[in-house]
């Protein structure tokens, strides 16, 4: 145990250290009309021994108590995966929630930092909890809307508490804006025209099985070899990708999620969400009897969705199949009885200049800001 100003900063290995962990975000967005409470069985198995995570990393969780109250709360991670791939030792942290005070915050982060030392970890990466495949970044403009499914969303002065304490920007994304009442530029449509001609065909995709599996299974080659070299990214086991795909089959709108395949291999996928935030705002992190309901009743609300990814094989991209999956997503949120009027696309980081020009040419309009940070240990 260590101390910071008032705050001791304990490492969790209790069941009711857990419970103040996950009791955190409450006592920091109090009040905050804009926060989405996550499941807090979602955050919680993360940490259970069964998380696949386990298998290739291990991590240490962090709580800071004030007065016997969780205030503050981070862990330090180490992801082998990454660091094999990057041939560098470093660290994640992530996790991190804390009231507006910059001693329990360095708190925090000294502690997290001191472990991934002990670790020989010689730089740290965050916010990533765990994985870019998870939750990451911080927010840092755009705070007026409350956030997307599956995006992050924190106070104004989480960017500059890690900037006071020594983290220095690693990278920024950016999160896009579409409205859905206007049309593509016709070149959209030419460039799906243009790909049928060369053999490309396009459907939804299906989500019954057992061929929902067999689009998934698909999905995670293709998802693999299409960002295989994304910055601090590793890719998934196929276990974690089919628990992640069955758990949002049931969000999914096959008519904002169309495939491309070519001699019937999947060579291309616009992955989207209906933003399910809107109806997961009203549960309280809890989808238990009185979850559920309010969660089937507020569905009925969402109004807009999230592009989660867009991607295409090299070789299919001279043959317009990125444009193809555009004009067919935007589209079909358009159909009649569809009640969507606008999309995020989100996120997309600042130096991938191909995918930002296709964005903004299907008339994307940044309106948010995340960043990564990084820090010597």
């Amino acid at each position: 145990m260590s101390q910071s100003s008032s705050f001791s900063i304990v490492p969790v290995k209790t069941p009711e250290q857990q419970r103040a962990f996950l009791e955190v975000p409450r006592r920091v967005y109090r009040g905050d009309p804009l926060w989405v409470e996550p499941l807090r069985s979602d955050v919680a198995a993360k940490f259970a021994p069964e998380n696949p995570f386990f298998k290739y990393g291990r991590l240490q969780q962090f709580v800071a108590m004030q007065g016997g109250e969780a205030v503050g709360r981070v862990v330090a991670a180490v992801n082998d995966r990454l660091v094999e791939k990057e041939g560098e030792k470093i660290g994640l942290v992530g996790f991190f929630e804390c009231v507006e005070d910059i001693g329990a915050a360095a708190g925090l982060l000294t502690a997290a930092m001191d472990w991934l030392r002990g670790q020989g970890m010689t730089r740290a990466r965050g916010p990533i909890d765990l994985s870019t495949h998870n939750n990451c970044l911080f927010l840092v403009d755009g705070f007026e809307e409350s956030p997307f499914v599956m995006m992050p969303y924190n106070p104004r002065y989480y960017g500059p508490f890690f900037e006071q304490l020594g983290w220095v920007k690693a990278k920024d994304a950016y999160a896009y804006k579409f409205g859905l009442a206007g049309q593509l530029d016709p070149k959209f449509e030419k460039g799906y025209r243009i790909a049928c001609k060369g053999g490309v065909t396009f459907r939804p995709i299906r989500t019954k099985d057992p061929e929902f599996t067999q689009d998934c299974v698909s999905l995670y080659h293709l998802f693999n070899r299409a960002f295989e070299y994304n910055w601090s990214s590793t890719p998934r086991s196929l276990e974690e990708f089919l628990e992640e795909a069955k758990a949002l089959r049931d969000l999914v709108d096959p008519d904002v999620f169309p495939i491309a395949e070519y001699e019937g291999e999947m060579v291309g996928f616009f992955m989207s969400l209906p933003d399910y935030n809107i109806a997961l705002k009203r549960v309280g992190g809890k989808l238990n009897v009185l979850g559920i309901l309010k969660f089937l009743w507020w569905r009925r609300a969402i109004d807009q969705g999230r592009v989660i990814a867009l991607a295409s094989l090299p070789e299919f991209q001279r043959k317009m199949v990125p444009l193809g999956l555009i004009y067919l997503g935007m589209r079909g949120g358009q159909l009649k009885g569809k009640p969507y009027k606008r999309a995020e696309l989100s996120w997309v980081y600042e130096d991938n200049f191909p995918s930002r020009r296709l964005i903004e040419a299907s008339g994307g309009e940044i309106y948010k800001t995340y960043r990564m940070y990084e820090k010597s240990i």
